[in-house]
């Protein structure tokens, strides 16, 4: 038998008007890896911040390694060696890869810092991650993908007993998830427990043992792994039956709107595509492949481009983003929070600000042009909130990325361009933005959507081209769609085709 090594006795957490937790009792195990499953808003991350010591339990008490503890603080849930990757990166970003894995706690030499020995033991722990990366490097330069592998070895460098994940794989390829699970299984071996939460059905059952359901601030179910299946686990986290993964959709796929050729620059070379009305287009890659950086040349965020753009028939290389917009080309970026949307404005000032003149009549604004528009949007995209004035900030993940949404609707866009459009959103809030993906498209506009999640890929797109290196390896028609035929192209293996 395994020895319980967490136990949660009667947890609530009460705010004004909100009942975040309500009498949730759970034991964890020793050396297991347990799923926290859940929509948004469900209490998950209530629940990890309160073993983190970042809030107090209003009820309830905590029992870790047989000793009974009122609540956690970061000094005591640190000293028990119960560490958190959470899905907002804590990371210095001025200070290097190597300061940041031991940030508090520098190694050092005579009393003084030895920045020698934290970039050596800094490679151990990314040698035995299986990442390629640049320990001297500020951390401002990586990408949100390599962020989130800085943030990982932060707490794989510290002596961990309990390790909590909050989607940790959200911003990663499938290679750097297969790298990830072998961490996770390596930990496992030592006896590390681990509390996992992710959206991605095919990662639970891949990398855990049992599952744990929340569902608006309650436990509702604790499953073997072995003895459930994806549709019996989504009905418990949504209450409600969800027989596919990604919505079918009859569309009619038209002319071409836009054709790249030789697109270079930005560590991508000769890059050609169409893109058609109506069409879903993937690109696929792992990390560092190019995708965004192609895009961004494309989107006109990131200029020195070399190629051929053809919109409509007309050639078009755009300067800045302004012009792209203006030309119908929008872009929903990966990292939200920092890109997408603000988060200390409200939902009316997020969609309004890019369509001023629309709202506008010289110096003024016409406050009854603000409110039909951002009403339109809020009833057709079905946000989630009580007013337009509502704060993005306060908004769950899927709920930000239709304001993201929302606001290039409002401008015109013809062609939008998704850059993980589903990233760190509950499986319910994905099925959504999938319908809404496919309403567009049958309207006659056209998506591009780099996507990291291999099933997202395969279920969405009509075709995918992928990219290897900063190089294009291969497109693919729907029907040479599969995992092996993608995995291929982005390995940078020739694909052999009967």
């Amino acid at each position: 038998m395994k020895q319980v090594l967490l136990s949660l006795k009667h947890i609530s957490k009460q705010y004004p008007g909100v009942l975040a937790l309500n009498d949730v009792s759970l034991d964890v195990y020793e050396g297991e890896t347990l799923a926290l499953c859940g929509e948004n808003g469900a209490g998950k991350s209530t629940l990890i911040k309160t073993l983190s010591g970042s809030i107090l339990p209003s009820e309830g008490t905590i029992i870790y390694d047989g000793k009974e503890y009122d609540s956690m603080t970061p000094k005591r849930s640190q000293d028990l060696g119960i560490s958190v990757v959470y899905q907002e990166f804590n990371l210095m970003n001025t200070l290097s890869v190597a300061e940041n894995v031991y940030v508090g706690r520098l190694p050092m030499k005579h009393g003084l810092y030895d920045k020698k020995t934290c970039i050596e033991d800094a490679k151990k722990i990314f040698a035995d991650m299986e990442v390629d990366i640049d320990v001297t490097k500020p951390v401002e330069e990586l990408s949100v993908a390599y962020m989130q592998l800085v943030e990982i070895a932060k707490n794989l460098a510290k002596e961990t007993r309990l390790l909590i994940m909050d989607e940790p794989t959200a911003p990663l390829t499938e290679h750097e998830c297969i790298i990830l699970f072998g961490i996770m299984r390596k930990l496992k071996e030592r006896g590390v427990t681990i509390i996992f939460i992710s959206h991605r059905m095919n990662e639970i059952f891949d990398v855990c043992d049992r599952a744990a359901v929340m569902r608006d601030g309650q436990l509702i179910s604790v499953h073997n792994i072995a003895e459930i299946n994806r549709d019996q686990l989504i009905r418990d986290m949504v209450g409600r039956s969800m027989s596919e993964a990604y919505p079918v959709c009859e569309k009619t796929i038209g002319e071409t709107v836009l054709k790249v050729e030789n697109l270079s620059g930005n560590g991508v070379k000769q890059i050609s595509f169409e893109l058609h009305r109506g069409e879903i287009l993937g690109l696929a890659g792992l990390v560092g492949a190019g995708r965004t950086e192609i895009m961004r040349i494309l989107y006109g965020a990131d200029n020195g481009g070399s190629g051929d753009i053809t919109l409509h028939g007309k050639k078009v290389f755009f300067k800045n983003p302004k012009e792209a917009v203006k030309n119908g080309i929008v872009l929903l970026p990966e990292d939200r929070k920092r890109e997408g949307v603000l988060l200390t404005l409200p939902i009316s000032q997020n969609v309004v600000l890019p369509n001023l003149r629309k709202v506008s009549s010289g110096l003024f604004v016409n406050r009854k042009k603000v409110d039909e528009m951002v009403e339109r949007q809020r009833s057709d995209l079905k946000i989630a909130c009580y007013s337009g004035e509502q704060l993005a900030g306060t908004l769950s993940g899927g709920n930000q990325q239709k304001v993201v949404l929302a606001k290039w609707l409002a401008s015109d866009a013809e062609i939008l361009i998704f850059d993980e459009p589903t990233r760190g959103i509950d499986v319910g809030a994905k099925w959504e933005i999938y319908n809404l993906m496919n309403a567009l498209c049958k309207r006659g506009m056209s998506i591009i959507m780099i996507s990291s999640e291999m099933d997202e890929l395969i279920g969405m797109s009509d075709r995918v081209v992928v990219l290897f290196e900063g190089k294009q390896t291969g497109t693919l028609a729907k029907s040479e769609f599969s995992q092996e035929a993608i995995l291929t192209l982005a390995s940078g293996e020739e694909l052999v085709r009967s």
